[in-house]
């Protein structure tokens, strides 16, 4: 059988760079300030989608990514290793969304995409670590979830067959289509980019980028529509924006702190009944546990 796969993936700052600079008074992330990439366990969620179009001639990915302009990036990405088309969700109504809003954007996106039978992504992503986005997407479209995939046994009959890793074992889950998963970073790493799809989609751009751009290639548009690039608002997708970006996001940031360990602070402890007494101890004192 031939499936319509979605993926959800994420443009992300890289969290092995981040400066003072990293985020903004209102408690948000200062994304211009740090390098983007694509994220790690969305790549993994890519691989697995790509796995079962080999698997299942006639499959199509469509790549749905939410986030500035750039996050066009993440679409070329994913048709560089084999995705067919894509959709930015991008609109200032969508920033500073929490994993609320952001679920709901995406929702009501994939409810304009219509028609599909897996919608899998990442885990979480690496500038939150709440893997709550998959779950939520979810719960709004009405689907079965299964959480913690680490790789997909088969697709047939209209069931699909998952071996999830958690705490403790592995298990082997069945569940109906059409349905939501998320995949671990301990998935399948994914493919490289595909030379062949680099020359193919390498001026895939949205109408913004194309505004934007240095030289006018109209007529390659006008005749290649794959290199069109679909992005959409929240008007496009119908969507609430009392129910998008800052507005629809219930969780607000109070407070950052940069905490910085200094070698000084370090404590080397031996295995003796004393030491661990005395540590239990100290780390009920501060409230680290207990």
């Amino acid at each position: 059988m031939s499936l319509k796969i979605v993926v959800l993936a994420k443009q992300v700052p890289d969290t092995r760079n981040v400066g003072k600079d990293a985020m903004k008074a209102d408690g948000t992330i200062n994304r211009a300030a740090l390098p983007a990439i694509f994220n790690p366990e969305d790549l993994n969620a890519l691989e697995q989608a790509l796995r079962l179009k080999d698997a299942h001639p006639g499959s199509t990915i469509t790549m749905l990514t939410m986030g500035p302009g750039r996050a066009a990036e993440i679409i070329r990405e994913g048709l560089y290793r084999g995705a067919d088309n894509g959709y930015l969700l991008t609109d200032r109504a969508f920033a500073g969304a929490d994993t609320l809003a952001t679920s709901y954007a995406l929702a009501t996106a994939i409810k304009k995409i219509g028609d599909f039978d897996i919608i899998i992504g990442g885990r979480q992503a690496i500038d939150g670590d709440t893997a709550q986005v998959g779950p939520q997407v979810a719960e709004k479209l009405g689907l079965t979830q299964i959480t913690y995939t680490e790789e997909i046994l088969k697709v047939e009959n209209g069931k699909i067959t998952v071996k999830r890793h958690i705490d403790g074992g592995i298990e082997t889950v069945e569940g109906p289509l059409p349905i939501v998963l998320t995949v671990n970073g301990s998935a399948a790493s994914c493919r490289p980019r595909n030379a062949k799809l680099i020359m193919k989609y390498k001026h895939a751009k949205t109408v913004t980028e194309k505004q934007q751009g240095d030289l006018d290639y109209t007529n390659l548009y006008d005749r290649c529509d794959y290199l069109n690039l679909e992005e959409w608002s929240v008007s496009d997708v119908n969507g609430d924006v009392a129910q998008c970006g800052l507005s629809g996001s219930p969780t607000k940031v109070k407070t950052i702190q940069n905490i910085v360990f200094q070698a000084k602070e370090s404590k080397t402890l031996t295995a003796a009944d004393r030491d661990i007494e005395d540590l239990i101890v100290e780390l009920l004192a501060n409230h680290t546990i207990g």
